[in-house]
């Protein structure tokens, strides 16, 4: 995967006005933009996902121009093959488990899965070891059950890139660190590459291949986790070392 982002973007309100100017590449398996709330991460994923329309620039993955503003290329959301998992997940609350997760491949007209996306659906479902409840509907569901459905929709599409918006923020403590290990499990059993936004050090010590650091709307600073992080192996030493480069990166 290689994804390059140069794009700038203004929005404004009446309390405030944010300017984002962001320039990045990336090409490893698990990106983590890590940033303070307001700095830029979320707008910059939105874009990419072609969920935002920036003012100026271009967005590229692999060999696909999702966005040239000079060219007059901006491809629309549903044809990126890019999939976004919201923080708080959005799924819809009054369709059960398996019409969640088929919806993607759904005809409007349908009001559930069939056939072969029944099919497709149930792999899924087992794959996130869920299928136990696709008779189930959101508010029946734990938080981490419904990250497991969330990814599952978002991946049965088999998107390009997976796009992923403080998936554990909404975790306890003790599943957060399980989760973030399962992640990492599913990237390699799927092959999808991953860009997920934090502001939690612990997410970049257990996923980032490569970090990039927002601050105030611009990239502050990148490197891969083993050049940034000394090549320290694991435990308690690159969690240190994580929080000494994101505070150095914070300035």
């Amino acid at each position: 995967m290689k994804l390059v982002v140069d794009i700038g973007m203004r929005l404004a309100s009446r309390e405030r006005e944010f300017r984002l100017d962001a320039q990045f590449a990336c090409a490893h398996d698990v990106t983590v933009i890590f940033g303070a709330s307001g700095s830029g991460k979320s707008v910059t994923l939105q874009a990419i996902a072609g969920l935002l329309h920036p003012n100026r620039g271009s967005i590229r993955l692999n060999d696909r121009t999702l966005l040239d503003k000079d060219g007059g290329v901006d491809v629309p959301a549903r044809d990126r093959r890019v999939a976004y998992v919201f923080q708080d997940y959005a799924l819809f609350p009054h369709l059960d488990i398996e019409a969640n997760v088929g919806y993607p491949l759904t005809p409007w007209w349908r009001p559930r899965p069939d056939g072969q996306v029944r099919e497709r659906v149930a792999a899924m479902l087992a794959a996130f070891e869920i299928d136990h409840l696709r008779a189930s509907y959101p508010s029946q569901l734990s938080g981490g059950q419904k990250q497991r459905v969330a990814l599952a929709r978002a991946l049965i599409r088999k998107p390009d890139l997976l796009l992923l918006d403080e998936p554990f923020s909404a975790l306890d403590p003790l599943l957060r660190e399980r989760m973030r290990h399962q992640m990492l499990e599913w990237r390699a059993q799927f092959g999808i590459p991953i860009v997920v936004i934090t502001h939690d050090p612990d997410d970049v010590a257990t996923l980032a291949d490569e970090v990039i650091v927002f601050r105030d709307g611009r990239v502050v600073r990148t490197g891969e986790r083993s050049a940034v992080f000394d090549e320290v192996e694991s435990g308690p030493q690159v969690r240190r070392a994580v929080r000494r480069f994101l505070a150095d990166a914070a300035g």
